[in-house]
């Protein structure tokens, strides 16, 4: 079965239950699966790994800390 057909089927799976409670618990556990394969690299950072992303990602909002990319691009041109 390929993707196309795989989808398909969930489809319509999908639409043959009546069920509300059911519907609730197939989704959920989609959503739980497709969450847990998103957050597999921030799940193997350590805590302080993900204070100092948290922290950096917080000084990108005030624009005073970032620079252009051409700045960006001069300053580290022997890598690049």
């Amino acid at each position: 079965m390929n993707t196309l057909e795989l989808r398909r089927n969930f489809h319509l799976l999908i639409d043959s239950i009546d069920n509300e409670n059911i519907l609730i618990k197939f989704y959920e556990l989609i959503l739980n699966k497709k969450s847990e394969k998103e957050n597999v690299l921030w799940n193997n950072l350590t805590n302080e790994q993900r204070r100092e992303l948290n922290l950096a990602f917080e000084e990108s909002e005030e624009s005073k800390n970032l620079i252009s990319n051409d700045e960006l691009k001069k300053k580290h041109k022997k890598w690049l």
